[in-house]
């Protein structure tokens, strides 16, 4: 699947990325595009708080989707 990301999409990592304490499933925003397949992301608390960024592969996060779109194929 060639999935395309975009500034302010939603994400979730797809694997534990133990050198930035994070792990598979936690949800950030793509903040800036670094590259073809490389994003700055960041992460945030329930309350708006930043606990983390990081420079995230498109191979490492999937895009979250809040309502119906097209399904892929």
């Amino acid at each position: 699947m060639d999935v395309r990301f975009k500034l302010l999409d939603v994400v979730a990592l797809t694997q534990d990325l133990p050198a930035s304490e994070l792990n598979r499933g936690h949800v950030g925003t793509i903040v800036e595009v670094l590259g073809d397949h490389l994003f700055e992301v960041e992460f945030s608390d329930d309350r708006g708080r930043t606990y983390a960024m990081a420079a995230i592969r498109a191979d490492q996060m999937m895009p979250l989707h809040h309502g119906p779109g097209r399904l892929a194929s």
